[in-house]
C-alpha cells in the first residue's frame, strides 16, 4: 500500500467516524450535554498524553508551554473548539442532528467567508457566490420558519473561526489539539469535581456511563490522528472531497436513524448549500489545476 493510498484510508475512516458521532452521543441520553463535554475534555487529554508519550512526541509540548505568553491564541482555539463540541452534543441530544449535517455542510463555506471578510483575501468569483447563495439559505429559513438554524451557524462559525486562529498557531495537529485540552483540564477538573460533591455526576452511577464517558475521550482523538496521518499523505483537493462525507452521512443518520422531519423549506435551504458546495469545489478545482499549469511552464 503506497502513502497516498494509505493516505485515502486514513481520511475515509476519519470522515466516516465522524459521520457516525450522532450514533455514539446519542447513546448519552439522560446525561446533560456539558457534563459529556467535561469528561470529553477530561479524558481526551488522558488519551493524548499517552499517545504522545507513546510517540515520544513531547518535544514540541514543552516548546510551546515554555512561552505562555504566546499561548493565548491556543486558549482561544480551545474555547472555539470545546464549543463547537458542546453545541454538537447538545444537537444530538435534543434530536437536531439535521442541523449539525447542515452546520458542517457550511463550514467550508464559511472558510470563505472569513478569508474574504476578516482576513480581506481576494477570492474567486464562484467562490464569493457560493458564500452568497449560502446566506441566501439560511434566510430563506428565517423567513419561512421564523427562525435561524442557530445549531448549525453556531458549529460552522466556531470550527471556521478556529480553522482560522489554528493555521497562526505553531504546533502540529496531535501536540496542538494536546496543548488545548490542557489549558481547558483545570476547568474541566473543577466542573468534575462540583458535579461529584453536589451528586449530579453520572460517572459513577453505572458501569456503562462511566465507560461512555471515559470513551468520549478516545472517540475524540482516534478520527483526529487519522486525519492527521491523511492530510499529511494526500493533497488538500482530495481531502477537501473526503469532507463531505462527514456531513452527508449525518444528514441521511438524522432521517433514518433518528426520524427527524425534513420539510420542504429545509430542503430547498440544504440543496442551495449543496449547489454553493458544488460552485466552491469547482472553483477550488479550477484554481489549483491553473496554478499546475503555471508551474509546469
Amino acid at each position: 500500500m503506497n502513502d497516498v493510498t494509505r493516505g485515502v484510508w486514513y481520511g475515509l475512516s476519519a470522515y466516516l467516524i465522524w459521520g457516525c458521532f450522532p450514533l455514539f452521543f446519542a447513546l448519552f441520553e439522560g446525561i446533560p450535554a456539558y457534563e459529556v463535554l467535561v469528561h470529553r475534555i477530561i479524558w481526551s487529554c488522558v488519551f493524548l498524553s499517552l499517545v504522545i508519550t507513546a510517540l515520544r512526541r513531547w518535544r514540541p509540548v514543552k516548546l510551546a508551554l515554555a512561552e505562555p505568553a504566546k499561548l493565548w491564541r491556543v486558549l482561544a482555539c480551545a474555547v472555539l473548539i470545546a464549543s463547537n463540541w458542546g453545541i454538537y452534543i447538545y444537537a444530538v441530544e435534543t434530536r437536531h442532528v439535521l442541523q449539525a449535517s447542515l452546520g458542517y455542510f457550511l463550514t467550508p463555506l464559511v472558510n470563505v467567508a472569513l478569508g474574504l471578510f476578516v482576513l480581506r483575501e481576494r477570492m474567486a468569483v464562484l467562490q464569493v457566490v457560493a458564500v452568497g447563495l449560502a446566506g441566501v439559505a439560511i434566510l430563506v429559513q428565517l423567513v419561512t420558519l421564523g427562525e435561524l438554524p442557530w445549531m448549525a451557524l453556531a458549529l460552522a462559525l466556531t470550527f471556521g473561526t478556529y480553522g482560522l486562529l489554528r493555521k497562526q498557531v505553531a504546533l502540529d495537529g496531535l501536540s496542538g489539539l494536546f496543548v488545548e485540552t490542557l489549558l481547558l483540564l483545570p476547568v474541566g477538573l473543577l466542573a468534575f469535581s462540583w458535579l461529584s460533591t453536589s451528586g449530579q455526576s453520572h460517572y459513577g452511577g453505572d458501569t456503562l456511563h462511566a465507560t461512555l464517558l471515559m470513551a468520549s475521550g478516545i472517540v475524540t482523538a482516534i478520527p483526529l490522528l487519522l486525519f492527521a496521518g491523511a492530510a499529511r499523505r494526500l493533497r488538500l483537493a482530495t481531502l477537501g472531497f473526503l469532507m463531505y462525507i462527514n456531513p452527508t452521512l449525518q444528514f441521511f443518520l438524522a432521517l433514518w436513524v433518528f426520524g427527524e422531519p425534513l420539510s420542504q423549506t429545509q430542503l430547498a435551504s440544504f440543496t442551495m448549500i449543496w449547489i454553493a458546495l458544488a460552485l466552491y469545489s469547482w472553483s477550488s478545482w479550477r484554481s489549483q489545476a491553473a496554478r499546475k499549469t503555471a508551474l509546469a511552464r
